[in-house]
């Protein structure tokens, strides 16, 4: 639709025959000749609707906004709980690795001497039993 077909008012008149000099005689029962009008439609803008369907896109693209800010939001909670999943792990790799280290063979010999105690003979070494007597 044109610029000019926008902004033109909704009817246009025809332009109107000149008059003549002589009126035609009518007869008896004949109906004065009716007004010429435009054959275009007569429309009238709903501007109203298109406020409300601007309104109402405008609330859907803020929606979609919202969304996203809430997954950017999401993405980067989970990020940095990762972050603290991966930290935990290494501590408890190290932990594990010291555990291991302190609780071998060669290390339990050594405590055992500095705190005096000696490997019993194997001569020497018999079991016991702890549980109760029965009757």
């Amino acid at each position: 639709m044109a610029a000019v077909d926008w902004f033109a008012q909704a009817e246009v008149a025809e332009p109107v025959p000149a008059p003549r000099t002589k009126p035609k005689p009518r007869r008896a029962g004949q109906c004065p000749a009716a007004p010429v009008r435009s054959r275009r439609k007569v429309t009238r803008r709903r501007v109203r609707g298109h406020i409300v369907w601007m309104i109402l896109f405008a609330f859907l693209l803020f929606g979609v906004v919202a969304v996203n800010v809430a997954v950017l939001q999401a993405h980067v909670a989970v990020s940095q709980l990762d972050q603290e999943r991966a930290q935990l792990k290494a501590q408890n790799q190290a932990l594990a690795s010291r555990l291991s280290a302190a609780s071998a063979a060669p290390q339990v010999e050594a405590a055992a001497r500095r705190l005096g105690l000696v490997q019993a003979p194997a001569a020497s070494t018999s079991y016991l039993d702890l549980a109760p007597a029965r009757r």
